[in-house]
């Protein structure tokens, strides 16, 4: 099948999180596989959303798109299967009582330090942070997890999340955390009260519409929550083919929230467990000697998709951020071929925009070929 490509890569930089890292809220956790701010608000007006629309973005991340929504003016359902991601971006789209929280932090930033048993720390943050700034991270963490009042302890949580980012040793590279070496590294006491304080700040630098805002921890290949035929537009950016297992990238994050627990990996595909019955239907779609992992990927998409055309009006649009898969042999046209699920689900002919190319080498001498982000838009 034949798809209009269009090369857009004007519009690179506005699939990157970068546009995010200045703007009120959106900044409070920087998120470097989401979009941008203004890619949601270019979407939307592209689709000519109105108030009482409905957008809805099943991998929704750090909540850019709800907020962005709210800014906007329309309403808007986020789903997203990660703990972490799911509490982040409810502190972004909530309202606060500034006062009420300006209390809150003088009582937190006046705790007298009390010496910090690390013994039973995980081993991945005593890698993470130097021994001072690790005893103030701990510290202050369990003096947020006193406060009874939740949204105050989540938007204190992210605050120490957002500093802890600022201090660490351990990078976020590619699908890794990799040790960086750091000279003058910041005391995390300075940077989180920093932190705190462009937060409060930020409280009133955006004006947030009255509409509805829904947001739910869930899985986007059963999105039962949402009616048949009642979402107008899609903006979302799924996981890209093998590409990052977000629970080891955001390992730093989900023990300091949660603790020494174990969380269900989430892969490039979207569940565990690939679909050996949803990978036959697919079969014809998808080239002869496609990985597993592929087709595990795919097949879970082709899901994703289905549920996506269930709760979608008749004409209803979707604007799909993808990238290829890129493996040790061969780079795998996954705009193209999550297209061609799309058509065959009943979407009329898709449109593809190239965002973003670039050289993919393996050993670093040998060229693979060249991988793309992509647009895809898609209309029910």
């Amino acid at each position: 099948m034949r798809f209009k490509l269009v090369e857009r890569i004007d519009l690179g930089d506005l699939v990157t999180f970068k546009p995010n890292k200045d703007l009120p809220r959106h900044r409070w956790f920087y998120f470097k596989e989401g979009f941008s701010r203004d890619f949601v608000y270019m979407m939307l007006k592209k689709f000519k959303a109105e108030y009482n629309d409905w957008v809805l973005d099943p991998f929704m991340g750090v909540g850019t798109t709800p907020l962005t929504a709210r800014e906007y003016g329309v309403n808007c359902i986020g789903i997203d299967v990660s703990p972490l991601f799911y509490m982040i971006s409810d502190v972004k789209i909530r309202d606060y009582d500034p006062t009420k929280i300006e209390e809150i932090s003088e009582w937190l930033l006046s705790q007298r330090y009390k010496p910090v048993d690390l013994d039973g720390v995980h081993p991945l943050l005593k890698k993470a942070f130097n021994i001072h700034n690790l005893r103030d991270i701990i510290f202050f963490r369990d003096k947020i997890m006193e406060l009874e009042d939740i949204p105050a302890r989540n938007f204190f949580l992210v605050a120490l999340l957002n500093a802890s980012s600022k201090v660490t040793l351990l990078w976020k590279e590619k699908s890794w955390l990799k040790p960086i070496e750091r000279r003058n590294i910041p005391p995390f006491r300075k940077i989180f009260q920093r932190s705190i304080r462009n937060m409060i700040e930020d409280l009133d630098k955006l004006d947030l519409k009255k509409v509805s805002i829904l947001l739910y921890q869930a899985d986007a290949r059963n999105m039962s929550m949402i009616e048949d035929c009642s979402i107008d537009y899609v903006i979302t950016s799924p996981p890209y083919l093998n590409k990052i297992e977000y629970t080891r990238m955001y390992e730093i994050e989900y023990l300091l929230t949660y603790g020494d627990i174990r969380v269900n990996p989430i892969r490039s595909y979207i569940g565990i467990v690939p679909s050996m019955k949803k990978i036959r239907e697919i079969l014809d779609i998808l080239p002869n000697d496609t990985p597993l992992a592929a087709k595990a990927y795919f097949s879970d998409m082709s899901i994703v998709l289905s549920e996506i055309y269930r709760v979608l009006k008749d004409g209803g649009r979707v604007a799909l951020v993808v990238g290829q898969g890129v493996f040790p042999d061969r780079i795998i046209e996954a705009d193209e071929i999550l297209a061609e699920i799309a058509y065959s689900i009943g979407f009329r002919r898709p449109e593809i925009w190239i965002v973003n190319k670039r050289v993919v080498t393996r050993s670093r001498t040998i060229k693979i070929g060249y991988a793309r982000e992509s647009i895809i838009f898609i209309r029910k």
